[in-house]
């Protein structure tokens, strides 16, 4: 299960964000929900399950995923920082993201053959065979390089799956009327120790924003991805899965950021000695 294999890492690499405030309705219809009702409410497993359904029933999806993170300070609250990323994905082996800023700018590309990563501004470019399936080429990246998505969930061949394997709580809040422009269905669930609030469109069924806590995290930071310009069974040119940028870049070989050095390299504090 992909979101399992990950948590720990996004503590790390992955998202944070932004607190976004409930209304007071909001909030007491919450409490109620949480205190006097079913672990797993039955209409909140039917929003989460629908929106999972229409996902996965999805061949092909193209959508922007905003992300907001915190980064601690020695002052103790943390500077907010974003990232926005462009996604293009076919089931069952094609993904795009790009993703522009803030921070350097980055390319993700998969084919079905093969991944690769392009940075742009260095014109830096990683390649390597890659599993058949997006699921698959997903685990790898992370395992190879530490590349994860925080949209992720969104784009697995089983949505529900992986959301349900570690469910131990959901239930419905109530309504919005201000977010996307649409009306919403807001649920919240805590799954595999990470609490989420979902703003999950009522009758397009697809999510606009995930507000997550990781429970595990001392510091209880907030994360928020935010899922807009949603276009669901789009055609898609194939060569949008590739960039031939890549044949001009320098090449270099994919590594995970925590990774040992090779054997005889010197750390850097130790270079820097006279």
């Amino acid at each position: 299960m992909i979101r399992a294999k990950f948590l720990n890492s996004i503590l790390r690499y992955g998202l944070s964000g932004l607190l976004v405030c409930a209304s007071l309705g909001a909030q007491n219809t919450a409490k109620v929900s949480a205190d006097s009702g079913p672990a797993l409410e039955p209409r909140a497993i039917e929003i989460l399950k629908a929106a999972s359904d229409r996902l996965a029933a999805a061949h092909s999806m193209t959508f922007t995923a905003d992300v907001t993170y915190e980064s601690p300070t020695r002052q103790g609250p943390s500077l907010v920082y974003a990232t926005q990323s462009d996604v293009t994905m076919v089931r069952p082996n094609k993904l795009r993201v790009i993703s522009p800023g803030d921070g350097p700018a980055s390319e993700f590309y998969y084919d079905g053959k093969v991944m690769m990563a392009y940075a742009p501004a260095e014109n830096l470019v990683a390649i390597a065979d890659a599993p058949p399936t997006v699921d698959a080429t997903l685990e790898a990246a992370f395992s190879m390089a530490g590349i994860y998505f925080p949209f992720t969930d969104v784009i697995v061949t089983d949505p529900y799956k992986d959301l349900s394997d570690g469910l131990t709580l959901a239930y419905y809040v109530g309504q919005s009327h201000v977010v996307g422009g649409i009306t919403t269905d807001i649920v919240a669930y805590i799954t595999n120790r990470v609490f989420i609030q979902a703003w999950i469109g009522a009758d397009d069924k697809l999510p606009r924003i995930l507000r997550a806590i990781y429970l595990d995290d001392k510091l209880q930071e907030r994360h928020i991805l935010v899922l807009t310009n949603w276009k669901i069974n789009p055609d898609v040119a194939p060569d949008v899965f590739g960039t031939p940028a890549a044949a001009t870049a320098k090449h270099i070989q994919f590594a995970h950021p925590s990774a040992p050095p090779p054997p005889g390299a010197m750390h850097p504090a130790e270079a820097a000695k006279p």
